[in-house]
This record gives C-alpha cells, structure tokens and sequence, in this order.
C-alpha cells in the first residue's frame, strides 16, 4: 500500500480519490487534533487516521465503528460544536463533512469511548432480551415515579441536546417546477437531462456535497466513453449553467406528501469554517412538482453473522467510498464476506491500490464467473460455499471465523478490516411516502414500485433497475426528452441474500445484529415471533428494529426475511413497515425556521390595533388575535371600566372592532343552494340586500359555528362566523363543496384580514354613523333591523350591516382594511363629541349575555344542538337535507332532559358565579352528588344592577322558577332559572 506522505493520514492513498490534498482542514476528535483534507466527510477523516471506534451502541454499549458511507449509517453518529451555543448532536460522521476548526466528540459514552461503564449492559443482555420494558419496572409500584422512570429518562437517547438558544438563522423557500429529480446519480443525472432539454422546469436534488450517486465509489463504470465520475461532474456543470434548471446539492428530499408537495432540507454552511453572517445555516425548500422523478437508487445491506457489529466492519460500498472518493484505505489487511458479485469489486479496487485482501469469504457455491476469474487473476483466495461464523477483537476487528457450509473445521484468518455485503435494498421511501404501493420481487428479493398514486416515476436502482444500458433508456423516458448517452460497466453483478447467513440460524444463540443502533439481533426477531408478535409492524414495535434514526434502511429486510422464516410464510404475507417521512433526519431549527421568539406565535393585530393602543386599551388573546379588552380611564380598574361602557353603550353608544369576524364571500350561481345545506336554515328565499343569523351544525347534530350571512345580489353572500371559527369553518365549507356538494358551482374565500369591521352600537348609533355614509338611506323605515347595504362611508367604499350583538340599535361598517384606522378616526371624532365610548371585548360580552345571545365555544361545548341552545326557530321544518338534519332526528337528540341553556339569578344579586361551576339540585345530596350542568358564563350586569348568568342545566327549560344550586369551595349559592334575557325583554331597543 503507497500511503500519501501529507499529514493527513496514514491511510491515505496517494493518488486516490478526489479531492485535492493541498486543502486540508484540522479538527478535533474526543479532544485529539487530526488533520484532513478538504471534501472528507468525517468518518474518512478519522479512517484516514485508522480511527475506526466512533461510538457505542444504545442497549448494550458495544463498541461500534462506521458502517457505511453515507446517509443510511447507525453507528457513526457523533456531537458536532463550533462554539458551545453551535453543537448538534446525533449528526451522521458520515455526511457530516470535515471544517476547519470542527470540535467532535463521541457520544453514549463513559467516562472514555474506549473504557464505557457502560459496557457491563453487554454482560447483562440475557436480562435486556427484546421486549424486556415491557416485563420489567412494574414492582413495586412506587419505585416507578422515584427509582425506574429517572434513570429511563437519563439513560435515554444517545446525543445531549444544547441547552443554549441556538445562535443560527434558517431560511425558507417556496418553489413550483414542472420535474422534480430526487438522486443525482446516473439515472438522476439522465433524467434532469432529458427533462431540461423538453424546456421543463427542473429541479435536481441530491443529499451528498457533489452529485454521481454511486459513481462516488464504482470507479469501473464508463459513460460516453468517460469515467463515471468526471461524467457526472460535467453533466452537472452543463445543468447548472441551464436557465431553467436548479441543482441542490446537500440537500435531502425528506418528505414527499399529496399533490406533488415535496419537503426539502438543504445544508447551506454545516460544511463551512466560517460562514458568512447572512447565510442561513439550512434551507426548507417546500416544492410543488407537477411530476417526480424518483431515481434515489439501492442501499447495499450488511451480512447478518455472530458479532458482525465489530469496528472495523464496514459495508463493502462503503470502502470503495472511503478509496475512490475520498482517497483512503480501510486497513491494510482487509477480508471479504459476501453473498453478492459487488463486494468482489470492492476488493479488486483495494487489491490494485496495494491493500492486502486476507480472502473473499463467498457464502455462495457459485458466484459471478467474471468476478470469479478476476478475483483469481489478482491473486485474491476466494472461498465459495464458506460463511463468516464469527468475528474477535475487543475495540477493533482483529481476526474472522471461516467455516465451509454445513461443516464444522473452522479456519480463524487474521484482519485488520472486514468489509461485507448481503446485496442490494432499493430504496423506496419517498414512493411509498407517496402512498405508493409496492410489490415483492421473487428473483432478486425485494420490494419495487408498483401501483402510482401520484405522477411520479422511479428510475434507475430504486426501481430495480440494474443493467446499465436499460437504466439510462428508462431515465431519459422519465424525462420526457431526448439525449444520447451510452454507458458501460465492467461487470454485471449477481447474487444476494436476506436474513440470517451460515451460523446464525434458528438453533443458535449469537449476537447477530440486525440493527446496530438498537442492538436488535437476529434471536430477538425469532423471541418476538415466540411471544405472539406474527405482524410485522408488531415484531418492530416489540423489539424496535427499524425503530432507530436510520429507520431500519439496514436492517428492515432482514427483520423480515428471518420474521418471514420463523412464521413459515412468504414474505409478502408477513408485509412490510410503513416508510415515514423524513428520510432522514431533520433539525427543529429546519422546520421551525423563522418561527421563533416573537414569530413562533405570531400575533394578529387589527387595522385600528395602533389606534386603540393610543386610546389606553388593554387587550387579550383570542386565538392569535390581539383583541381590546376593555378602555380604562385614569383612576379606573377592569370592573370599573367595563361598567362604565356597558352603561354607556346603553345610554348613548359605543364604538367597538369587530374586525376579527370571520368573514368568508360565498358566490356562484348556486351559492344559495350551498349554504342552504351547510346551514340550518333556509337561504333561497333571503332577498339581496337583507341579512339573516345563520347555526352550522356538525353531521352529528351539534352546533358547529354561528353567525350573520348578508346576501349581497342573487349570486353573492357576506358569512360572518365567529371570531375563533373562521379557519375551520372555511375549511368545513371547502371539505363539503369538494367532496359531497361538487356539482355546485360555488367559490369560496376568506375575505377575514380583507375587511376593517367598526361597530357602533347604541341609542345614538344612527346619529353618529349618519353624516358619513353616501349611497344608502339608513332611516329606520328604509334600512331596518338585518339589512346590508353597499355604499360609502367618508367617501370609502363600504359595506354597512345593521345588526347587532348588544341588543341596541346597531351599524357593523365594513371597508378595506388600509382604510380602517382613517374611517375609525371619523366615527370616533364624533361619537366622542356625543358622549359614546370606545369599549372592549369584556363588555361585549358582558352586553351580549344581558340579552342571552350564546358565544358558540363558551356556552356551547360540542354537544349542544340549536334546540338546547334555544335557537330551534333556525332548524328549518321544511327543508329536506342539510349538514346534521340526521344527525338532529337521532333519539338522544331529541329526548327529554337534555342539557338546555337557560339564565340563572342569584339569590344574593352581589354574587357573581363562576364559569365552569357544577350545578346541583340538592346541596346536601351525598358524594358523588348528581351534576344537573354548569355554569358557562356569568357576569356583573351594571345594567341590570346585579350579577347574570348562563347554563347548561338537564331539562333546563322544565326548571325555570326553580331554585337550584351551585356549590362552590367556601360556600353554596343559591340560583334561580330563569330565561336567558336579563335586559330589555320585549326586545323593542333593538328597532331604534
């Protein structure tokens, strides 16, 4: 082995590789400096070094090395820091690429990664068997709270997460394309070619720092007469320079959701050593494609033999990775255990770069007769029909156990580097993401593509695909294009297996690991099956393969293979585990992105918010809005306050932002007949110009939202819903017009942030209101009660309501929001000239329950129908459907004794109740005394000169006269049921 004279590691080839040794980078790991080149990930920066132990496994704290190269790895993961505030644990040594200045560590370790206490779990695991937290910690009782759950809690996880604000920024990108690529490999390459000359928007995506997929380590492949490599870079310098194509690279197609909706996670500087300020540290792209192309290639899988998890075992893709890419050499005497024709190219590659290979260990009889003679060209000892039965070496692989199949002279060879492989796993994650369904291929055991549920097409390795010839014919279909490409490799490969190799069977008891990261071996598979775990998606759970941060891209086949073996049925029969997004991992700072500090619950503020704010508001949540809740005036507390804009608004007016309203415009020719059966009652004969309260139940019968709908001409109506409301109800109308009502012909949309809602309301309302509005007669002969008008109010287009939530004569003036602050500046200027007051939420609702209007969510609670609420007048008796008329004729819905709505009036009129206070009818009744309902809102009526209330009370109405009561901590009051009108019962103030 010729070995570079840089100081970048004793296993550096000079001459291999790609990257160019006067860039180097220094970094530290587990507190020792080391020296790399630029380009290295940091799993060949420490293979460079003859670094192979990176970690411990989670159960058992085994000794654990790298294990492949690149994203599918679960043993190498490591802590990555730049300064105390800027460390991400769990990150792949893998992918994570080397900068200067880097600080690694190790991690689930002890006080040393070479000396684990934690290791004596590995002596103990008779006792940590699959399954074990499910028989274990549950005596005695109250050791769980104290003793077991704390040190579960500690022992959990393999990373620390920072306890420090993270410093960095993150950014966030929409895109629409018409192909979206995911791997830039040959087949993605292809494809991105074909496409972008079509004059397609193209997106080209791949998670490694340059593209060429498996042309990183196959260094015997050739396209147009090129090496593989030197192809692909230039394929790629020829799309970059397209104008209608974008290449990412480090970045991962992570989700891949309904309508061609992709999740992107792009790494921007985790590979720089000083980024610049303005740079996000990842990118979110989320990208509508109107077809994927899925080209996202196979995964190659481990052989499953006893202690197979010993660092220094690696993939067999993996060492030529670490050669041909990065330039270095696993070990110098490196053995082979194989039950596929691709590791032979693995070890022909190594052998012609001077690596000793110690044999081929071929479980097959009859392996790829080219490989064969290569192999026997090179010098190489290959042995067919042999198994690796066992491996030794404490922190590093020393020697393997060959024995030949079914015989038991066994052979102990000496190594230094194990490298292996099982076959290939086409990786069909982000197909099946897309709810995809995939079929078994017998031949080459595994699943493929098979039935689309989205325009996507997969290409190349992750379809099966695996002569090189058909691979590029298929990727230049997807495309849609034209190119001429021909392609040509050295060897075609045969072979394969899944599930338990030679010594590792049924009647054994090794430690043959099936996923490294859970320590999760072959025997637990089989214990799962014996406990009465025959469904797969139950054997994970039990055992929790596949569980890891790798999602099982290892380890899923196997598990199924040897499940599929115990359970004596095939492999489909036994199915598959459902592939989730993401992929692969992604940070909180990448989904959370800007949604931070002040953004990470935004508030929604009104167009007048400034001005309220000036004018001394306090003000409340109500949902993300901020709402004024009350004006107080110097020298004034809340009751104080709000008890002098309830009195008046009934003596005078008030003025009042309603501008949170949902609003929704509903228009179409069919726009009547669609509300008719999203509402309770009827529509068609409201006339243009007029308004009416409108009660949306659910399918079961129970009120949904409420609101006033003004028709505004025969094709269109204004909806107003509750404040909190707006977003469900839009998407309750969308869910039913798509869905159940699709032949009408009707459009929605939110027009809530659209309108500026000011509300005067009171005795004086129409004199304030009057001077400024033009178009309109608002007489209250001309513009009565419930009556919707389009004019203009200081000159701004407008749409004025008279309705009312306060049970005074009332105007609602809608315009857009820019114009909102100038037209409330108006009205205000004059209705403070007159008297009136600008007043808050809590009085709203203080006016509101005065006279006993209902606020859907606070007097309602998901089981109350309109006749429970006293609105039974809003069901219409003559219409023959509409959403919850079956629902409402259900026998429960309509039996005596139901919870109604109804006012209740304390004995003691300075009591003011509590909400949310049971109601009983018998104070002494002993416990569990019989709850009749509760209070849901509840008052002091400055109006009314006592306190109010609102209940649902069981047979409500039936009780009114009644005294019943409500028992509270320190004492029990006394209640009347009355009606729910507590003020102006005839209603006549209303009218004006």
């Amino acid at each position: 082995m010729s070995a570079s004279s840089s100081n970048t590691g004793a296993f550096r080839i000079k001459g291999a590789g790609h990257h160019t040794p006067a860039r180097t980078a220094r970094f530290t790991f587990d507190g020792k400096t080391y020296t790399a080149m630029e380009g290295d990930t940091v799993a060949s920066a420490l293979l460079a070094h003859g670094v192979h132990l990176v970690g411990r496994s989670f159960k058992y704290h085994r000794p654990r090395g790298i294990l492949s190269a690149g994203a599918e790895e679960p043993n190498a993961l490591i802590d990555v820091s730049r300064d105390a505030a800027r460390r991400q644990p769990n990150v792949r040594a893998t992918v994570q690429e080397v900068f200067d200045g880097a600080k690694i560590s190790s991690q689930n370790r002890w006080p040393s990664l070479k000396f684990d206490v934690g290791a004596f779990n590995d002596l103990l695991s008779p006792f940590f068997a699959a399954g074990f937290y499910y028989k274990t910690f549950m005596w005695p009782k109250e050791a769980w709270m104290r003793v077991y759950e704390p040190f579960i809690r500690r022992a959990a996880g393999l990373g620390v997460a920072p306890k420090e604000e993270d410093p960095d920024h993150y950014a966030n990108r929409y895109a629409h394309c018409d192909v979206l690529i995911a791997g830039a490999g040959v087949a993605g390459l292809t494809a991105a070619l074909s496409a972008a000359a079509t004059g397609a928007s193209v997106i080209l995506v791949d998670e490694q720092a340059e593209v060429g997929g498996a042309l990183h380590f196959d260094a015997s492949t050739k396209i147009d007469g090129r090496n593989g490599y030197d192809w692909a870079q230039g394929a790629a310098a020829k799309l970059k320079a397209m104008p209608n194509v974008t290449v990412l690279t480090r970045t991962t197609v992570f989700g891949y959701y309904n309508h061609g909706f992709l999740g992107l996670a792009e790494r921007v500087t985790d590979h720089l050593a000083r980024p610049g300020k303005s740079l996000p540290r990842e990118r979110l792209w989320q990208v509508r494609a109107k077809r994927v192309v899925l080209a996202t290639g196979s995964i190659e899988r481990h052989m499953v033999f006893s202690n197979n998890d010993r660092p220094g075992i690696m993939l067999a893709s993996a060492a030529r990775t670490f050669l041909n890419h990065h330039g270095v050499a696993v070990g110098r005497n490196v053995g082979v255990y194989t039950a596929h024709d691709s590791a032979y190219e693995a070890a022909f590659d190594l052998k012609r770069a001077g690596v000793s290979i110690a044999a081929i260990v071929d479980c097959r009889a009859e392996p790829g007769e080219a490989v064969l003679a290569e192999a026997r060209s090179l010098g190489i000892d290959v042995l067919t029909g042999h198994s690796v039965t066992d491996t030794f070496g404490r922190l590093r692989i020393s020697s393997m156990t060959v024995v030949r199949n079914g015989g038991s002279n066994a052979r102990k060879i000496k190594v230094d580097a194990l490298i292996v492989s099982a076959g290939w796993t086409p990786s069909v994650h982000l197909f099946s993401q897309s709810r995809g369904k995939l079929r078994f291929d017998e031949k080459g055991q595994r699943f493929l593509p098979d039935i689309y549920a989205q325009d996507c097409v997969s290409v190349g390795g992750c379809n099966g695909t695996d002569d090189l010839a058909e691979l590029i014919d298929e990727a230049i279909a997807a495309g849609g294009g034209s190119v001429a490409l021909a392609g040509e490799n050295r060897f075609d490969w045969t072979g394969g297996m899944i599930g338990a190799a030679e010594g590792a069977g049924p009647d054994t008891v090794v430690k043959a690991f099936i996923d490294f990261q859970h320590d999760v071996t072959a025997k637990d598979i089989r214990l799962a099956v014996r406990e009465g775990m025959h469904s797969i998606e139950h054997i994970k759970r039990f055992t929790t393969n596949g569980m890891a941060s790798d999602q099982g891209k290892l380890s899923n086949m196997h598990g199924l293979a040897i499940a599929a073996e115990v359970l004596d049925r095939p492999i489909p029969q036994v199915g598959l585990t459902t592939f989730r997004a993401p992929y692969t991992p992604v940070t909180y700072g990448t989904l959370i992105n800007h949604s931070r500090g002040d953004l990470f619950d935004p508030a929604r503020k009104t167009p007048m918010h400034a001005l309220e704010a000036a004018e001394g508001a306090e003000f409340e949540d109500v949902g993300n809005w901020k709402r004024a809740w009350y004006f107080p005036k110097r020298g004034e507390d809340m009751a104080a306050a709000v008890n002098r804009e309830c009195r008046t608004v009934r003596e005078v007016a008030g003025v009042f932002d309603a501008s949170t309203l949902g609003k929704i415009e509903v228009v179409g020719p069919d726009a009547a007949q669609f509300l008719n059966l999203i509402y309770t009652n009827a529509w068609d004969t409201l006339k243009p110009g007029k308004c009416r309260y409108g009660i949306m139940t659910r399918e079961d019968g129970f009120i949904y939202d409420d609101g006033v709908v003004g028709r505004l001409a025969e094709d269109r109506f204004h909806v107003t819903t509750t404040t909190g409301g707006a977003p469900r109800v839009l998407h309750h109308m969308e869910d039913y017009l798509q869905t159940e009502f699709p032949h009408l012909k009707v459009w929605l949309t939110s027009t809530t942030e659209q309108w500026a809602v000011i509300a005067v309301q009171g005795p004086k309302a129409r004199e304030i209101v009057q001077p400024f509005v033009e178009g309109v007669d608002i007489s209250n002969e001309a513009f009565p009660h419930m009556s919707v008008a389009e004019c203009t109010v200081t000159g701004v287009p407008a749409r004025l309501f008279r309705v009312s939530f306060t049970g005074e004569l009332g105007f609602e003036i809608n315009v857009p929001a820019d114009y909102g602050p100038a037209v409330w500046k108006a009205i205000w200027e004059r209705a403070e000239a007159m008297g009136a007051c600008l007043y808050g939420t809590e009085t709203m609702h203080v006016l509101r329950a005065e006279k006993g209007y209902i606020i859907v969510g606070q007097d309602t609670d998901g089981t109350v129908t309109p006749d429970d609420a006293g609105l039974g007048w809003a069901v219409s008796k003559k219409k023959t459907d509409f959403v919850g008329i079956r629902g409402l004729k259900r026998p429960d819905l309509v039996r005596d004794g139901r919870k109604q709505l109804v006012g209740l009036l304390t004995n003691k009129p300075s009591d003011v109740l509590e909400e949310g206070a049971q109601i009983v009818a018998d104070p002494n009744q002993p416990k569990p005394m019989t709850m009749l309902g509760h209070v849901t809102s509840a008052y002091w009526s400055e109006n009314c000169g006592r306190s109010i209330a609102i209940a649902l009370v069981a047979g409500g109405r039936a009780r009114i006269g009644q005294t019943l009561y409500v028992p509270m901590k320190d004492r029990t009051i006394a209640v009347e049921v009355t009606d729910m009108v507590f003020f102006d019962k005839e209603g006549g103030r209303i009218n004006g």
